[in-house]
């Protein structure tokens, strides 16, 4: 169901209860007036999203619907591809196709910023949801295969994740360029952790820049609300795809991801989200918040102006 409020251009869609679709557009009204905070102009493209738009989905573990708002509205994943990433490179593992992937990353918050030089007492990055950390799970994703074919991997499972929605799943080649041609930063921290051992391997120049090509690949893929609502709730439903079936995730694969993202999925305000909301939770800087309530449903909240920690300000407002 679609409707449109001309006064609010609020539209709404429905397939799950009236009830749920009602709280789902009190709580949206109560957090959408509120505009503090700015959108992340670290790379010029982020920095033309519309700070206006605002969008909430929640698709349940039946594969049922409900959006508000611009759910259509199209962005980048930024960081919560990371997740996504860190399940399929486990996948990739237990299929025997990939390294252990907790040789090389590790389990705790950081306690730093998000793309901080700090390595953990193994020389390895804290956890798979900081920059170091995403890197070295993207090294970890079919790293014998050619570049093209690593993508491809990667896009197939967020289609499997999302039910198989290709038409809603793209890539932002600005993005991606903009994100190579500011990397300083995170080239820097790949050779800081191939200095200290935390590949599988020791990747050449030419095999380091082609594991970054794939972390910024994945950083600009562009999904919407209602998508990223069924792939959080892939994961609320232990790893079987709601709108599908399919099992695409290991159950006690899940357990840990969600165990991570309740520890480090909100930048330096995940201790303070997972004692104020308590649930399983990934922010990007592109302004998008993913948020599981296992057994239950999965919510994807857009918008674009963020807080100091990099987290959506109503994406917070409204977990």
């Amino acid at each position: 169901m679609a409707t449109e409020d001309k006064d609010t251009l609020v539209v709404r869609r429905q397939t799950t209860g009236d009830a749920l679709h009602s709280l789902l557009s009190d709580l949206f009204e109560e957090v959408r007036h509120e505009c503090s905070g700015s959108v992340a102009d670290y790379i010029p493209q982020l920095a033309q999203a519309d700070p206006a738009l605002f969008g909430v989905a929640f698709c349940d573990v039946h594969g049922r619907i409900s959006a508000v708002g611009d759910s259509r509205a199209t962005y980048c994943l930024q960081s919560t591809s990371k997740p996504l990433n860190y399940c399929l490179a486990r996948n990739l593992q237990a299929a025997g196709r990939g390294a252990p992937v907790h040789e090389h990353v590790g389990f705790e918050p950081s306690g730093r910023a998000f793309n901080e030089f700090c390595l953990n007492a193994q020389g390895l990055p804290h956890n798979p949801l900081i920059n170091a950390g995403a890197i070295i799970v993207a090294s970890l994703i079919e790293p014998a295969k050619e570049p093209a074919a690593r993508f491809d991997e990667v896009i197939g499972f967020y289609r499997r994740l999302s039910g198989g929605g290709a038409g809603n799943i793209g890539f932002d080649n600005g993005v991606f360029l903009s994100e190579k041609h500011h990397a300083d930063r995170n080239v820097a921290l790949a050779y800081h952790m191939r200095q200290h051992g935390a590949f599988d391997g020791y990747p050449t120049p030419s095999q380091l820049q082609d594991h970054l090509d794939l972390y910024f690949q994945t950083c600009s893929v562009t999904i919407n609300s209602e998508v990223g609502a069924v792939m959080a709730a892939t994961l609320a439903n232990h790893g079987t795809c709601p709108t599908s079936g399919e099992a695409v995730v290991s159950p006690y694969i899940v357990k840990d991801v969600l165990s991570i993202m309740h520890g480090c999925g909100m930048y330096d305000f995940s201790g303070q989200f997972g004692f104020t909301v308590g649930l399983p939770a990934k922010s990007g800087v592109s302004g998008a918040v993913m948020l599981v309530v296992p057994g239950v449903g999965g919510f994807c909240i857009y918008s674009p102006r963020l807080d100091e920690h990099g987290n959506s300000v109503r994406g917070l407002a409204f977990c």
